[in-house]
């Protein structure tokens, strides 16, 4: 296909745009060192802590915290599309490893930090506007002072299961 037929095309070089804005991350890390992970979390939750910048960038947000769980979800956007116009696999592995990491960060006390060691993803089904709101569950299977076993699992609007993960999340004690 010549650079001309593509230009001929209809809506071809349409352009959306979409705004991003964050607040700096750093005066909420500082809360890292005076609060427990469930309840930094929870202060994200009920909008005492503003929310990481990836969160803003992807549209992700925090719907539950308990101990060992937490639960986001995500819309679809045009902006998460692959080359072939389904939303990305890389931006489910995000969202998987932030809900991965957030449940480990749930059963942290003050000061605890923790790190992805790895994360295993498995795709069941193509993400696309048509899937509606995702809803993606971090859950701790095995606690730890060095190393958190966590697996998470994202559903589409109808229920259907889209992605899964397992995560192992390495422990660092307080500076």
């Amino acid at each position: 296909m010549s650079d001309e037929s593509l230009d001929r095309r209809p809506g071809w070089g349409a352009q959306s745009t979409r705004q991003v804005t964050w607040h700096d991350p750093a005066p909420a890390l500082e809360l890292v060192r005076t609060m427990s992970g469930r309840d930094y979390l929870t202060g994200i939750l009920e909008g005492d802590i503003p929310a990481p910048p990836i969160a803003e960038l992807l549209g992700m947000q925090i719907i539950s915290v308990n101990e060992g769980e937490v639960v986001f979800t995500l819309p679809p956007h045009e902006s998460h599309f692959n080359p072939i116009g389904g939303v990305h696999g890389g931006i489910l592995c995000t969202v998987l490893d932030t809900v991965t990491g957030c449940a480990a960060h749930s059963t942290l006390d003050a000061g605890w930090r923790y790190t992805s060691i790895d994360i295993n993803v498995s795709y069941l089904r193509g993400v696309t506007m048509e899937s509606g709101l995702l809803t993606f569950t971090g859950r701790v299977t095995k606690g730890g002072r060095r190393v958190i076993f966590t697996s998470a699992e994202g559903v589409d609007a109808a229920g259907h299961l889209v992605a899964t993960a397992t995560s192992s999340l390495l422990v660092m004690a307080p500076d």
